[in-house]
């Protein structure tokens, strides 16, 4: 809560006595939809209500607050910052009392997980089943999305956990990571690929394919890229960018396209020979894969027990 009072100090020293609850969770709204109608919607209530709130707020702090325009509104410096850490109060108040439930044997609340592809399939799996035999009433939900869309949610105080890959370096510092183990990447093919007749593939025979790989930005893209970079060999040009295992299973058995992929993400696929691997040495692709906190965070129980599950999959 000093956080939130530091911010709200910061707009206008009054605000930290006058501001309510209503009045804030109208002004998260807004900043997040930039838009007084779909504020209102997202809060359930009508617009004029939530323009009254933040009108309520912009004279009480003696200065606007949100700049109009003709496609909608606008935070001024100091509003973004302000919401996110009203959010962030809010998700701590929460926490409190789920705890509360918890020392009088109540499950209260929902855990909310920000999943990463590999997490998905490998770790979370076991470990929500093992947290369902201690804890079958917890609720829980696991979102996923790109990852600067979840380290947002976990900032805010959205999402709790985020479990996938380790960024390196952190992209910023009031968030806290956890290895749990390393994880490399491999090539699938069809079962039919020309290249699978051959020898250990070059990176040039490689760029010569079509691929699916992840995104731009993505640990996995940077260490597909290398594999050509460091041969001083060009990329391929034809690339589809996902992070769908289904899909790159799917597209691979026409026996043109290869798939650049986490290799416990493709375990079963590979497993099940719906897929081939490439004999490429992939050793320098090796990278962390674990868990992301904010800095300070102190789990509930229901939060600590799931956390050890997670890491006892993990490890």
């Amino acid at each position: 809560m000093s956080i939130l009072d530091a911010a709200l100090t910061e707009i206008a020293p009054r605000l930290k006595l006058t501001a309510t609850r209503p009045q804030l969770q109208a002004l998260i709204a807004a900043v997040e939809a930039q838009n007084f109608s779909l504020a209102a919607r997202r809060l359930e209530i009508s617009q004029p209500t939530v323009h009254r709130a933040i009108t309520q707020l912009e004279r009480e702090a003696g200065r606007i607050l949100f700049q109009r325009s003709l496609h909608g509104i606008v935070p001024v410096k100091g509003c973004v910052t302000l919401a996110r850490h009203a959010r962030l109060a809010f998700a701590e108040l929460e926490q409190a009392v789920a705890e509360l439930g918890d020392l009088s044997g109540r499950e209260v609340g929902e855990i909310v997980i920000g999943a990463m592809p590999l997490s998905r399939s490998h770790v979370l799996p076991k470990a929500l089943a093992a947290f369902r035999q201690e804890r079958p009433r917890m609720a829980v939900r696991v979102l996923d999305g790109p990852y600067d869309e979840l380290l947002a949610g976990l900032r805010r105080g959205e999402i709790d956990i985020l479990i996938g890959a380790l960024r390196d370096p952190l992209p910023i510092d009031d968030v806290v990571q956890e290895r749990l183990f390393d994880d490399t990447l491999t090539i699938l093919a069809g079962a039919g690929h020309p290249l699978l007749g051959r020898p250990a593939p070059t990176p040039a025979d490689l760029a010569e394919w079509p691929w699916l790989v992840a995104r731009r930005g993505t640990p996995t893209r940077r260490q597909f890229d290398l594999l050509f970079t460091a041969a001083d060999v060009s990329p391929p040009h034809s690339i589809i960018e996902t992070g769908s295992v289904i899909l790159m299973r799917e597209m691979v058995q026409d026996d043109r396209h290869l798939a650049c992929v986490s290799r416990l993400q493709a375990a079963r696929e590979i497993a099940r020979g719906l897929v081939q691997v490439l004999p490429v040495d992939m050793g320098r692709s090796a990278r962390p894969i674990g868990l992301t906190m904010r800095e300070g965070w102190t789990p509930t129980p229901a939060q600590g027990a799931l956390l050890e599950k997670i890491r006892a999959v993990g490890g």
